[in-house]
């Protein structure tokens, strides 16, 4: 009974894409728990890139079952492509799944977020304007439509009426926008029905069968530790639940069904959008890493902020998530840098070793770093740990000694065949 998450241990775009990818190999079924199109994973294989937002990278893996959990938001018009695009490549999405209790993003949540967002000025979240905090919002507010309301298209016309009456209000006479007619969300949704309708299952019930059946069930969030709603470091931070936790809530199962959880950190940090980052490098060396690491967004395109691993995020990350080991990936960008260094503590008025609560204190923290010697040469051909130069594999351990957990799993690159296992024995 494997019932294994795999979650980012950072601000998200860790590369859990490809790590999902390699660990669905060996998987039966991958179950993505919560986000919506605000989120994406890049995949590699043999040269194709696939770019992933709604579907889990399970997908790539014949006979793999992959599931939306009802811990998501789903754009129809997203998912529609991503469907498209996926069977056009040639790959077979027989196998996907998609929970009836899954919340819709409709238009009026992405006009509704990209007017909230506007109006902030100087005080912008970064959001990628998809729409998900909205539906996130109408979700708790009770007023969300779910993929169930799809199936019933006389009660989905009521149901959208309602709320889109509401919506306009809210549109007009706060954001002086123009209210939204009807009939082309209706048929948009009336074409999202007639694809997915053969695809709606009760996930949660699919999920538990799996289990009890001793198959591996892989759990995929999106984003990461620090974007989570309420670990994260708020209000920087998206609008569900990242964290290990949150596989639980998101795909219907409990607690005692999940046996290890598996983080994901970059060999460096990064992060997207607004918000304290201690460890961020704001010079030449920030954007070497940057461009050696392609980190512009696999959603937005937007560029994102790098700096040093920051050790004290990564201890925080391992205790809200009960981590049982951590995979360590783009090694091979910190390739040929004559030092490398991690962020160990923070200095405010005190140093500090614990990642605070404060956003205030955490905007003030500076970084105290530990360097380490850098490494010679390419290590993107490196298959084996044993061909990691001397350096390579001392900064691995040293992270591992400061995170209290142990590295898994290293990649040297973005092929599938570019990761390194270090310890089989606690990957599935």
């Amino acid at each position: 009974m494997p019932g294994i998450v795999l979650v980012g241990a950072q601000w998200g775009d860790e590369g859990k894409g490809k790590v999902t990818d390699y660990l669905a190999g060996r998987a039966d079924m991958v179950v993505r728990y919560q986000g919506g199109s605000n989120a994406g994973h890049t995949v590699v294989v043999e040269d194709r890139e696939f770019k992933l937002h709604l579907i889990p990278a399970g997908i790539l893996h014949p006979g793999t079952s992959c599931l939306i959990g009802n811990g998501m938001v789903i754009d129809p018009q997203v998912l529609l492509q991503e469907m498209d695009d996926l069977e056009r490549a040639g790959v077979d999405i027989s196998m996907l799944g998609i929970s009836p209790r899954a919340h819709l993003v409709l238009p009026y949540h992405r006009l509704q977020d990209e007017l909230e967002e506007k109006s902030r000025g100087v005080g912008r979240l970064g959001t990628t304007q998809r729409g998900i905090g909205p539906a996130y919002l109408d979700k708790v507010a009770r007023t969300g439509l779910r993929v169930s309301d799809l199936l019933d298209e006389t009660a989905l016309k009521d149901a959208l009426s309602r709320v889109l009456a509401e919506k306009n209000r809210l549109l007009q006479n706060v954001y002086g926008a123009s209210g939204l007619p009807p009939e082309p969300i209706l048929d948009q949704l009336r074409v999202l029905a007639a694809r997915i309708a053969s695809l709606v299952k009760d996930t949660s019930l699919e999920v538990n069968k799996a289990l009890d059946r001793g198959e591996t069930v892989l759990f995929e969030g999106a984003q990461g530790t620090f974007l989570d709603l309420d670990h994260g470091t708020y209000p920087y931070v998206t609008s569900s639940w990242p964290v290990a936790a949150g596989a639980c809530l998101g795909s219907g199962v409990g607690p005692t069904r999940i046996d290890r959880v598996i983080g994901v950190a970059k060999a460096y940090t990064s992060r997207v959008g607004a918000g304290p980052f201690p460890a961020e490098l704001t010079d030449g060396l920030g954007e070497t890493l940057r461009q050696r690491g392609q980190e512009f967004g696999t959603t937005t395109g937007r560029p994102r902020r790098c700096g040093w691993l920051d050790a004290v995020m990564l201890r925080y990350a391992v205790r809200v998530n009960g981590l049982s080991s951590l995979v360590l990936t783009k090694l091979d960008v910190l390739d040929g840098l004559p030092a490398v260094k991690i962020c160990t503590a923070y200095r405010a008025d005190e140093v500090i070793t614990e990642f605070p609560p404060s956003l205030k204190v955490l905007s003030g923290c500076e970084p105290v770093y530990e360097e380490l010697p850098g490494w010679e040469g390419d290590i993107g051909p490196s298959r084996d740990w044993a061909e990691l130069p001397r350096e390579a594999q001392d900064y691995v351990r040293r992270v591992e000694d400061l995170a209290g957990v142990p590295v898994a799993a290293v990649t040297v690159g973005p092929e599938r065949s570019q990761i390194i296992q270090l310890r089989p024995e606690l990957l599935p």
